[in-house]
């Protein structure tokens, strides 16, 4: 329940932005049913309000997410045995939040009811908030609806910022990839879609390169 009340605010700011955008009540609440991705569906309203390519939506909502597979192969050790369909479904709903509900827990094996139950508690909130969201933002003035945008940047700050504190690794993968991702923006050498990916993994190979040659150079030492 606490990652439900959670969801709320940040879902009901999905959907408002998802009207200003353009979305429609059943596309943005389709998006949160399929997609079900927060930080990605954020950033897909911005490149869908900019004409990016859908391929490179996509492949942007993979590189983002990828991390979900390292989080459903763990919780796949720690569920009990299951039909690979269920197992399938269960892994759709993971996302950060649940995961860690889930994998803290001090059981060896949880049922898979309590997981579907974690899941579901997250995925209806964000569902159901995304359609509501919508229709506040139906009944909004225009200029209240325009300044919503800010909403999506305050986000990212805010799951940012604890991130890097007291993590080096993590500041410096953020101000790589900021640096590179201005300088695509002003050299105009790529397309805002292609840009945010580029500079995400760029930032992570360079940045690993850099903590390999302190590791290399600390077991010389």
């Amino acid at each position: 329940m606490p990652i439900a009340i959670g969801y709320f605010p940040v879902a009901l700011t999905f959907g408002l932005l998802a009207k200003t955008t353009g979305l429609s009540i059943l596309e943005a609440t389709a998006m949160s049913i399929f997609v079900y991705a927060g930080a990605s569906q954020y950033i897909s309203l911005t490149l869908i309000s900019k004409g990016v390519d859908p391929l490179v939506i996509v492949l942007n909502t993979l590189i983002v997410n990828i991390r979900h597979f390292l989080m459903s192969a763990a919780l796949n050790e720690k569920m009990v045995h299951a039909p690979k369909w269920m197992k399938g479904l269960f892994a759709f709903w993971v996302t950060d939040e649940t995961f860690s509900v889930l994998a803290t827990r001090k059981e060896e094996r949880l049922p898979m009811a309590f997981g579907f139950g974690v899941n579901l508690a997250a995925y209806s909130s964000w569902v159901v908030f995304t359609a509501v969201g919508h229709l506040i933002g139906a009944n909004l003035p225009m200029f209240l609806q325009a300044a919503m945008s800010v909403a999506l940047y305050a986000m990212f700050i805010g799951l940012l910022v604890p991130s890097m504190r007291g993590n080096r690794k993590v500041l410096m993968l953020a101000l790589i990839a900021a640096s590179l991702n201005c300088m695509f923006y002003w050299t105009e050498w790529l397309s805002t879609g292609w840009a945010i990916i580029v500079s995400a993994l760029a930032s992570a190979i360079l940045v690993e390169i850099i903590y390999n040659g302190w590791r290399t150079k600390k077991q010389f030492v």
